[in-house]
């Protein structure tokens, strides 16, 4: 990172930069493990992380799952935009979305779209039933333009640490 820092981000110093790289290329470590790797002793180590966790710099834990391997290979990012701003509709709209288990991932966006949205889906037909028969029929959508993945370049990865 170039040494700027947004409001609320928290002081980091660069054993708190290596443990937060060594996390995130394996969220598994033990504190031993990650100590070592670090090089500091457990118990330091254990409160760094904790201190990391309880600033929320280190907001969870999580397994990185294949999709292909679960069935669902197709992969789309779909731009969606509503015919309106009002509260109650995006209220209405992102409670919709919450419920769908295909949508991985939505961002509220600015710009021409007004939300951009991540979806798994088994095959062509799967994606084809979830954006007719449940996203544009939730409130307040109008438009939508979907674009499918044809390979991953560059997979999410780790923050730039």
């Amino acid at each position: 990172m170039d040494g700027k820092r947004g409001k609320n981000a928290p002081e980091l110093d660069a054993v708190d930069r290596r443990i937060l790289r060594a996390l995130q290329r394996d969220g598994r470590l033990s504190i031993v493990a990650l100590a070592e790797e670090v090089g500091l002793s457990p118990t330091p180590c254990q409160r760094r992380v904790r201190r990391l966790e309880q600033e929320g710099v280190v907001a969870g834990y999580t397994a990185v799952l294949d999709l292909a391997r679960l069935g669902l290979p197709l992969q789309a990012f779909v731009l969606v935009s509503l015919d309106s701003h009002a509260e109650d509709v995006v209220a209405r709209f992102q409670a919709a979305l919450s419920g769908r288990p295909e949508v991985l991932a939505a961002y509220s966006m600015s710009g021409e779209m007004d939300y951009l949205l991540h979806v798994a889906a088994a095959d062509f037909e799967a994606y084809a039933d979830f954006a007719l028969k449940a996203l544009l029929r939730m409130p307040g959508v109008k438009e939508t333009r979907s674009s499918f993945v044809l390979q991953a370049l560059k997979p999410p990865g780790g923050a730039p640490l």
